[in-house]
């Protein structure tokens, strides 16, 4: 069988990762298994956005399901479709409403991830805004047969500049972003970097006064704050399509932590931010954004504490009464993951023995029945059910197939069968987070 053919910086990348129980950036289709048909209902929402249109999904699933591994597939879709990919973790500093700046620190989050295709490490924004000053000046030379150094050359660039941003200035806030885009685009001209700086500055929302901001900017600028942030991200998600790209995602993960919100008040204030942006997007409000929210089911049916005590966020997300076991609907605004099956992970083991092979250049020696060994050994130690949550499985699979690549005379029986042989998910004091839930590996 050909060996797999995979970049020596891919292979390790995935392999770090997995082998330590975190979610890899690159690479992961290598090792995607299942999901078909949620990754077809997400890839067509990437088409409708691409249209034109606004998407708005929950990925839902119990600690270990597979949620932030399939925000991290789509989000590599998107840029290789050639969309503007922003992403965050929620947190207790990082909400969607507060009354210190947890907001403004979730947009902030987003923007420093802000990513594409030629930029996927995150940081975008310059590349962004300086790649599309550039085409500008291209087409302004092919059209006038000017060089950049020609007088009225600039004014020619700036004229052209202005029709993006016209597009803007009648949206809520479009006034401000556009005028901070003009205001890069002259220090740019003049070579200036302290306005450039001062233009993304505010446009990663770090001034914190509308003092600081007039300051660096000029008087006709406000800041962006708590209240204000989704306005941004529907301004730059009309930007980044005017200027070339399908358009905007945003992934927001651990959204958990607005359900662990103890404040009743607060909690509440953060779902009904989240309820605005969701009606905004389904009832056609946004151009070519999508926004997609990694969750679990207890914050999404909690009747308590979870979306689900709220009775208009109950009527817009309660399952169709015809959706049983064994029957699937991914075009709901929710997207349930089931628990990935033991065939399902056996061909997920087998695909990062490849992987491993690959990587350390050796010939694989594991044959089918090892898998199934393996997969038996830990059904009886486990238990099936835990099979749901690969995140131990993933670990302890890697770190077998290190011990035997450093150690060749011993096979895999031999190893899984000893009695030193314990499973990583036998210690689980460090995989319980403070409600006694077992801690997430999104695989």
């Amino acid at each position: 069988m050909a060996k797999l053919k995979i970049p020596k910086r891919v292979s390790t990348g995935l392999i770090n990762a997995l082998g330590t129980g975190v979610v890899p950036k690159v690479g992961i289709e290598h090792v995607a298994v299942g999901r078909e048909k949620e990754t077809a209902a997400l890839l067509q929402d990437l088409d409708n956005i691409a249209e034109g249109g606004g998407a708005f999904r929950f990925i839902v699933g119990r600690y270990g399901s597979g949620k932030s591994f399939m925000l991290q597939l789509i989000r590599n879709h998107a840029m290789e479709r050639d969309f503007v990919v922003a992403d965050a973790d929620l947190s207790p500093e990082r909400r969607l409403a507060g009354t210190n700046r947890q907001g403004v620190a979730t947009y902030r989050q987003l923007m420093q991830n802000l990513s594409t295709k030629i930029r996927p490490e995150g940081g975008a924004l310059p590349p962004i805004l300086e790649r599309w000053i550039a085409g500008i000046q291209t087409q302004v030379a092919q059209d006038s047969g000017m060089n950049p150094k020609d007088e009225g050359f600039d004014d020619r660039v700036e004229s052209r500049i202005r029709e993006v941003v016209e597009g803007i200035e009648g949206l809520v806030h479009g006034f401000d972003f556009a005028n901070v885009i003009i205001s890069y685009w002259r220090g740019y001209r003049l070579d200036d970097s302290d306005k450039k700086d001062a233009a993304l500055r505010w446009l990663r929302g770090e001034f914190a006064t509308k003092t600081e901001a007039k300051s660096a900017l000029g008087d006709r600028v406000s800041i962006i704050d708590d209240d204000s942030w989704y306005d941004y991200i529907k301004l730059l998600a009309k930007f980044v399509s005017d200027i070339g790209y399908k358009g905007l995602l945003v992934l927001l993960d651990e959204a958990v932590h607005l359900f662990k919100i103890t404040h009743a008040a607060s909690r509440q204030s953060n779902y009904d931010k989240l309820l605005a942006m969701f009606n905004d997007t389904m009832q056609g409000g946004v151009e070519n954004l999508g926004i997609f929210l990694g969750g679990t089911p207890q914050f999404l049916e909690d009747k308590r504490r979870g979306l689900y005590s709220d009775e208009a966020w109950r009527t817009r997300l309660a399952k169709s009464r015809f959706v049983r076991e064994g029957i699937q609907d991914t075009s709901g605004a929710a997207i349930q993951l089931d628990p990935l099956t033991s065939q399902e992970l056996t061909e997920l083991l087998k695909r990062l023995s490849d992987v491993h092979a690959t990587h350390f250049n050796y010939e694989k020696t594991l044959k089918a029945k090892d898998f199934q060994e393996f997969m038996q050994e830990i059904t009886s130690r486990l238990g099936a059910d835990k099979l749901a949550t690969p995140r131990e499985v993933v670990r302890d699979f890697i770190s077998v197939l290190n011990i035997l690549r450093e150690n060749p005379t011993i096979s895999l029986s031999e190893l899984i069968h000893g009695s030193d042989f314990k499973l990583t998910s036998a210690s689980k004091d460090s995989d319980v987070d403070a409600d006694g839930e077992l801690a997430e590996f999104t695989l």
